[in-house]
């Protein structure tokens, strides 16, 4: 079965249906598993940086911010980026709505970037991995907490549920997200495996370009 990657208009239609249920459907993983970890993927950033939000969702990670913030919180989907503007955040961090392949800053405008179960729903890792190392200065750090192909049988179980997921909300359940980087140029710093390795915190460094 040929699966053909969508549009972003596309993807920002199938975010915008999902947005209003959003939260709710998250929130049982996110008191068991997510909230921690998205803590410790903010953990990794440093405390005074230029910061990129890529895919911030409905602001799910606001309140993980340090005060010191300033930066930018990125969203494809128009719907969900509304709903992410009624909650608090911090006063310099700015809502922008646009995709990962396509990042509307300078060159080496940041000095660290984030995703959170992004790049599960990206049309192109690749060209989202090029934007951020060009926006990312050399050396600087990003952040992912992601849910992977895990290793071993359980792999070949989350290559055929991707084919239900990716049909069903654009969510591919088989990525290599890790490799996906260091194939684009970014070296992996550390990578913490958690649920049976499905959830993984990958912390990545730019390299000198």
């Amino acid at each position: 079965m040929k699966i053909t990657a969508p549009r972003a208009s596309d993807k920002s239609a199938t975010y915008d249906h999902i947005a209003p249920h959003y939260d709710k459907a998250m929130r049982p993983l996110e008191r068991w598993l997510l909230a921690r970890l998205r803590a410790k993927t903010f953990a990794a950033l440093p405390a005074t940086a230029r910061l990129l939000e890529v895919g911030a969702g409905t602001g799910a990670n606001f309140g993980l911010y340090p005060e010191s913030a300033r930066g930018v919180a990125s969203e494809l989907s128009f719907k969900m980026l509304e709903l992410a503007r009624g909650k608090e955040r911090k006063r310099r961090l700015h809502l922008v709505q646009n995709c990962a392949e396509k990042l509307p800053f300078a060159d080496a405008s940041f000095d660290a970037a984030v995703a959170t179960l992004v790049f599960c729903s990206i049309a192109s890792p690749t060209e989202a991995f090029a934007e951020l190392r060009r926006v990312v200065r050399a050396g600087g750090t990003i952040a992912l907490l992601e849910h992977v192909r895990p290793k071993g049988l359980l792999g070949y179980v989350f290559d055929a549920l991707s084919i239900l997921t990716v049909a069903l909300f654009d969510d591919h359940f088989n990525r290599r997200t890790a490799e996906e980087a260091e194939r684009a140029g970014l070296s992996i710093t550390r990578i913490e495996r958690h649920a049976l390795g499905i959830i993984n915190i990958i912390i990545l460094k730019n390299n000198e370009k």
